[in-house]
């Protein structure tokens, strides 16, 4: 699967060799003496009860780089906060749970409120918020990686290869994106992406003109990835989506503040799967329908605060663009699934397409709308400005929720 080629503006570490994990393992335990590291785990709590989680714990269980491991956990009364308890107990590195729906937690999200600067919605970036701010109260670390939980195939060399940019010594990365094909039971994955990043990306290029910015995204291999990699100065400073547009999002923030040199994106599996979302045609709060309008939504404003100018007619124009792009593309991934002797039904994906240009134009709707709409969670150094003991708060009250 690997190849050597370096296109775009970032670096691209390839997986050149099966080069054995031990010796992946035994370099990340020499650099985390130096530069300790620890894992954030977002979940809900209804993945402790699906069938990935529990091998990924067995898994992470024998590593042994690791300083710590911060688990965000979302969507859990108090008995099933007990069970995650008991369930992550198989660790053996040190570990915190961040019970996001109990009491304790509950009033910090209240304190920060108090000056409008709390995550103004539930899900996945309002947990990895937290656990941002939990990595940077404890204090244990100098480099923190995230991945999803519920990768049906995951293996420890994903977490090391993840690492392992930001930490080896030879090296002068602060940000590393994994990337993967998407493929499982026979079928190419990776809908979103494919169908909807990649050729808005293209079409965005026709109509605004190639800038730096659409380089720059344009440059990752999987920008939807939900793994990634940074060093400690890089999280106090990031702002974050708190919707579908996390992964977009936190890419954008990266572009903003650091130059491409110290971002780059790592093959990190062989083969990836995990739980798929529906479409949810129907329904715009639900699956790729709103994920597909929250990362469109991500684009423009990026483009919006670097000084494009959208009207109405800019749109029907991006609109009409896109679509034709992706029908485009669509044929080179119906070639490449038979070659790959992989399924991919065409009437199908070009229904998804369809219903993805709708979403392009009503992200551009709800642009125009809400002009001052502010999706992003405000920076934890701005929190910690407004309230200087936040932190303390923070650490007290998982503290608190672990003891009782």
């Amino acid at each position: 699967m690997a190849d050597f080629a370096q296109g775009g503006m970032i670096g691209t570490l390839h997986n050149l060799r099966n080069r054995p994990l031990e010796e992946l393992e035994a370099e990340l335990m020499d650099a985390s003496e130096e530069t300790p590291m620890t894992l954030v785990l977002p979940c809900l709590y209804s993945e402790l009860e699906g069938p990935a989680m529990g091998p990924i714990v067995e898994k992470l269980s024998e590593v042994k780089y690791l300083k710590e491991i911060v688990i965000g956990l979302d969507r859990a009364d108090r008995l099933q906060f007990e069970h995650a308890r008991r369930f992550f107990e198989r660790l053996n590195q040190p570990h915190r749970i961040l019970w996001n729906d109990g009491p304790r937690l509950r009033e910090v999200d209240a304190t920060i409120a108090q000056k409008g600067l709390e995550p103004n919605e539930a899900g996945k970036g309002r947990n990895v918020w937290y656990c941002m701010g939990y990595f940077l109260a404890s204090g244990q670390s100098k480099a923190m990686a995230l991945h999803d939980c519920d990768i049906v195939t995951y293996e420890r060399e994903l977490l090391s290869r993840l690492f392992f940019p930001i930490v080896h010594p030879a090296l002068n990365y602060v940000f590393a994106k994994g990337y993967y094909y998407r493929a499982a039971e026979g079928r190419l994955n990776g809908r979103v992406f494919r169908l909807l990043v990649a050729p808005l990306l293209r079409a965005m290029k026709m109509t605004l003109g190639t800038n730096d910015y659409l380089s720059y995204m344009s440059s990752f291999r999987y920008a939807l990835s939900g793994e990634f990699a940074m060093r400690s100065e890089v999280v106090s400073s990031l702002r974050i989506p708190s919707d579908w547009g996390l992964e977009i999002g936190t890419l954008s923030e990266m572009h903003r503040s650091y130059a491409p040199h110290r971002v780059c994106q790592v093959d990190i599996a062989d083969a990836y799967d995990h739980k798929h979302q529906p479409v949810s045609e129907d329904n715009p709060k639900q699956g790729l329908h709103r994920m597909s309008t929250d990362i469109c939504k991500a684009f423009i404003r990026k483009l919006a605060v670097n000084g494009t100018v959208f009207s109405p007619e800019l749109f029907r124009t991006l609109k009409a663009c896109y679509y034709r792009t992706a029908l485009d593309m669509l044929d080179h991934y119906y070639s490449d699934a038979v070659m790959a002797g992989l399924r991919l039904d065409r009437h199908e994906e070009s229904q998804t397409i369809e219903l993805f240009a709708q979403s392009l134009m009503h992200a551009g709707e709800e642009f125009f709308a809400h002009p001052d709409a502010s999706p992003f969670i405000a920076s934890w150094s701005r929190v910690v400005s407004a309230f200087p003991d936040i932190l303390s708060q923070l650490t007290d009250a998982v503290a608190a929720d672990s003891a009782s």
